[in-house]
């Protein structure tokens, strides 16, 4: 079984896919905070430590992220051509290649970690807490790309609820076992930062447990007994994959140049940003639920060569984000120093997370065009651009202007400002060649 998007009312099926994937992401991303509190509750120091952490930690699910996506494109075009054949095995020779993924990007985390953190000034006792936490999660990697490519097939066939259910529970549970990790008992002895990873990995690895339940009541598994590498749908995963992995990848590594260029001001500073950037990514949530649904329907409805549709997709989504973006900002705005005195009570850490989400909370309908508009050119398989625009938006234009802004000696808040400017600009660019982009394929079918 499988939700057929090529037919019937485009508003709710973008509500039906979009609310169960924002409240999965959103409880996704209360691991993040869960653990950034618990943190905060150790020092200032493991704070900062989880930041630097971070940046790593991103870059790695950003490339199983990226490589997911092609998965829910590859396999939506083939259900939206009606081959449900061809999309079983191209699920099946996606679970292989997610595995071999993982193998890869532990080795690579592994070998690299030390020289990334002492490059961002870590060392002594900074950096032994930094890779405490980091290199647990990197030897469970596979969990986490698991948990990707998994819920990438659930959400091909329209299923964005059952990542939200998983998540639910599991950030419940990380939240009990980041507090018995952190301060012991039970014949438990407190295991710090590490303790922190610990509770992640484990609540990680109760989410691929159950998706991969879910995943087999569908019919994308069915063919198993007829399985066979197939070549060419690994290197289809890495074309389609590789622009959005690039972009992913861009983003983590464009939070490591902005840590880098903010680690000069102190580490107050570095956790301030640590846990602006998580109290951001929960206002967005609900944007990354419209990405989810704008990837999947316009799928569906490219490889049935519905192409009104596409373009309704993009009205309906743009307009939900509007509302979204702006009540995000309301909030960002009045409840900036709320949101940071819940994760800290530094007050030089508070007033800086302060002003960098407010910001933030200008830029938001930004982000807005920029979800919807890359899960548009994955849609339609047309994902080449998403390459360019990320290595500028990501590392070109913040080495330029984050490099401009340090030579001229200007206060924290510029850099903030400077990541705005490039946020905006690469919006209304990505935008400009998307519709130019969809004129052309719908054009050409």
């Amino acid at each position: 079984m499988h939700l057929d998007l090529t037919q019937d009312d485009i508003k709710v099926q973008i509500k039906k896919l979009a609310i169960p994937a924002s409240v999965g992401f959103f409880f996704h991303t209360m691991y993040n905070v869960t653990d950034t509190y618990f943190a905060g509750l150790i020092s200032t120091q493991a704070l900062s430590a989880l930041t630097l952490s971070f940046s790593i930690f991103f870059m790695m699910i950003a490339i199983a992220v990226g490589m997911s996506e092609a998965v829910t494109a590859l396999v939506g075009n083939a259900l939206g051509r009606g081959n449900r054949e061809q999309a079983s095995h191209i699920a099946l020779n996606a679970l292989l290649f997610g595995l071999f993924l993982s193998f890869i990007l532990t080795i690579i985390g592994v070998i690299s970690t030390p020289y990334l953190m002492m490059l961002l000034g870590a060392k002594g006792a900074y950096l032994q807490e930094s890779l405490a936490y980091i290199n647990v999660i990197l030897y469970a990697s596979v969990f986490f790309v698991a948990s990707f490519f998994i819920n990438a097939l659930l959400n091909a066939v329209g299923d964005t609820a059952s990542f939200r259910n998983v998540l639910i529970v599991s950030s419940v549970l990380n939240v009990l076992l980041d507090y018995w990790f952190v301060t012991g008992g039970l014949g438990l002895s407190p295991h710090g930062v590490s303790g922190i990873a610990f509770a992640t990995v484990i609540t990680e690895f109760v989410t691929v447990v159950y998706l991969f339940y879910k995943l087999q009541k569908t019919s994308l598994l069915k063919n198993y007994r007829e399985f066979s590498v197939d070549k060419l749908i690994f290197k289809k995963f890495i074309m389609q994959g590789f622009p959005p992995s690039v972009n992913m990848v861009m983003m983590a590594t464009g939070i490591f140049i902005v840590t880098y260029f903010a680690s000069s001001y102190g580490q107050e500073v570095i956790a301030a940003y640590g846990i602006g950037m998580r109290i951001e990514q929960i206002i967005l949530m609900p944007i990354i639920g419209l990405n989810v649904a704008v990837l999947t329907i316009v799928s569906q409805n490219n490889g049935a060569k519905q192409f009104e549709r596409i373009k309704e997709t993009l009205k309906i989504s743009l307009y939900y984000g509007g509302i979204l973006s702006l009540v995000g900002m309301v909030l960002l705005l009045v409840g900036a120093e709320t949101f940071m005195h819940f994760f800290s009570d530094d007050l030089k850490v508070i007033e800086e997370g302060a002003r960098y989400l407010r910001v933030e909370a200008f830029i938001l309908f930004s982000f807005v065009i920029i979800f919807v508009y890359l899960a548009l050119l994955q849609g339609i398989e047309r994902p080449g651009f998403i390459f360019y625009i990320s290595i500028f938006r990501q590392i070109a234009a913040p080495i330029v202007v984050l490099s401009l802004l340090s030579f001229l000696g200007l206060g924290v808040i510029w850099i903030w400002i400077g990541i705005a400017m490039i946020v905006t600009f690469s919006a209304l660019v990505t935008w400009r060649y998307s519709h130019q982009k969809l004129i052309e394929v719908s054009m050409q079918r």
